[in-house]
């Protein structure tokens, strides 16, 4: 690797450590030219498809808007970041498994909604309710339906 300082083309890597989480490896190296020390850093590069939007337009996929659907759905309930942030690495697992250049924005929607429904099914119907706009009461009655658990079901049955 060429040093930074003087381009010589000869650098010597001192020390190398791995980051906490294995996201990236750091190295320490130093010139053979001008005996500076700096640091690189190696991560792996990693493509998400392209989201297409229902409008046709197609945009890169970012993380912090995953993010940020997530902290509306889930405002003030008790779902730790820990657990939203697991759900995220799953959604983007998914991603990349697919091996797919692009991605519908409503297949997207449809993933977050099964992370949702996983986490807190109050934040899975107000994703929902935005998410396929809802018109009336039915259809978040409908919703609502289909989140209860068995035995509420069970127990509001004459």
């Amino acid at each position: 690797m060429k040093c930074p300082f003087c381009n010589h083309p000869d650098t010597q890597v001192v020390e190398t450590r791995e980051s906490e989480d294995g996201g990236f490896i750091r190295r320490r190296r130093r010139c053979g030219g001008c005996d500076k020390r700096f640091t690189t850093y190696e991560r792996p590069e990693v493509s998400f498809p392209t989201v297409v939007k229902r409008d046709g337009r197609r945009i890169e996929y970012e993380r912090a808007k995953l993010q940020g659907s997530f902290q509306i759905a889930l405002r003030k309930r008790p779902v730790s970041t820990e657990l939203i942030d697991a759900a995220i690495e799953r959604i983007e697992d998914r991603l990349l498994n697919l091996g797919q250049r692009e991605i519908d924005s409503s297949r997207l929607g449809e993933l977050v909604m099964d992370e949702l429904k996983g986490l807190d099914k109050v934040g899975y119907i107000r994703f929902a309710s935005v998410y396929r706009s809802f018109e009336d009461v039915d259809d978040f009655k409908n919703i609502m339906d289909e989140v209860r658990s068995p035995k509420a079901k069970a127990a509001k049955k004459p």
